[in-house]
């Protein structure tokens, strides 16, 4: 049994929110452990519209989700937080001294003296095909993520959805597969326009195969996942042999064990105070969607005021005998030595 990792803060979220509260705790001389659902950095941004213009991040008139978390985490390189992908936070019990002990889905825990929840909607989790004993090939020929691309190289891939995941995955494969066919249960996409005019480019010519249709059942041979059956909407079916089965059905927000916390919950969101984010429990705040209280406004420009305000809570928790100063990035020495950064000195 591994003892605990011992954390002055942990952050359930590596989403923008998630991501900019390593920055506030950071400039507070924090230090941080990032965990996450989701096997990359970037939470909904990278999961849902990683190519998709946003238009109201303060000072930046427009960029995609995927540039985002690329500035954040340029952002908070000086500080070194530590990131736990791929595992959900099954429990969270506060210890007799206060502090929280915190346990993952891949058997990890961490004893945090304070917790931020930055958690979105929910922890995501893949809609999945639901088609009976399908689960049985998941790993092996059945995939809700890509982790790693080589191994469909040179293989009959069929790719189900119609989001920028879909898309870019059979982009990516049109030149790399045996076969790449792509299956959408209509001939409308909901993906970056240039994309979808690519593949249907990759349609006309030849090197991909599009089928409007659901997968309906599938056979096996030889205790291997050998063909799907794919129906359209008048009913007529397809026979479509394959190595890999694909699948980007989007991700379903679910609170999970989030709810058995011990925390106030209100509407499937967090309930917390306004001038420190705190929850209901002292030493784990909420920030980002995951939270309510009135006047609530679900934007990113507004989880990142409200991860401002709980760093400065947590470092007066952490320091009850301490006055946190407030300073500024443009004028103080301290935060310059801890950004790393070389302000010139005026002659």
């Amino acid at each position: 049994m591994y003892s605990p990792t011992e954390a002055d803060a942990v952050i359930i979220g590596a989403g923008p929110v998630g991501l900019f509260q390593v920055f506030e705790l950071g400039l507070l001389d924090i230090k941080t452990h990032v965990i996450d659902s989701l096997p990359e950095i970037g939470g909904q941004c990278i999961e849902l519209y990683p190519d998709k213009p946003i238009y109201d991040i303060p000072a930046i008139p427009v960029c995609t989700g995927r540039e985002l978390t690329n500035n954040l985490l340029k952002q908070i390189e000086p500080f070194k937080p530590q990131f736990h992908l791929g595992q959900e936070v099954t429990q969270l019990e506060k210890q007799a001294d206060g502090r929280l002990l915190i346990s993952t889905s891949q058997n990890q825990s961490f004893l945090a003296k304070t917790v931020f929840i930055a958690a979105g909607v929910g922890a995501f989790q893949p809609r999945l095909l639901n088609l009976e004993g399908i689960d049985t090939f998941v790993g092996k020929q059945v995939f809700y993520h890509v982790k790693n691309p080589e191994q469909f190289e040179g293989k009959r891939v069929v790719i189900c959805g119609g989001g920028d995941s879909a898309l870019d995955w059979t982009l990516f494969f049109a030149d790399k597969g045996a076969s790449v066919t792509l299956i959408h249960r209509r001939d409308d996409f909901k993906a970056a326009p240039q994309s979808i005019a690519k593949m249907r480019e990759l349609c006309a010519s030849g090197k991909i195969e599009l089928l409007i249709g659901q997968i309906t059942s599938y056979e096996t041979k030889e205790n291997q996942l050998s063909d799907v059956i794919v129906t359209d909407i008048d009913g007529n079916s397809k026979q479509l042999g394959l190595d890999a089965l694909l699948i980007f059905f989007g991700l379903s927000p679910k609170l999970g064990p989030i709810a058995e916390w011990g925390l106030d919950i209100d509407r499937k969101q967090i309930a917390v105070d306004t001038e420190k984010f705190q929850t209901s429990i002292p030493g784990i705040y909420a920030v980002g969607d995951i939270n309510i209280y009135p006047g609530k406004k679900k934007l990113i420009l507004s989880g990142f005021h409200e991860a401002a305000l709980a760093a400065f809570a947590a470092a007066a928790y952490l320091n009850p005998d301490k006055q946190i100063q407030l300073q500024y990035t443009t004028t103080s020495p301290k935060l310059h030595r801890a950004l790393g950064v070389t302000v010139p000195t005026s002659e």
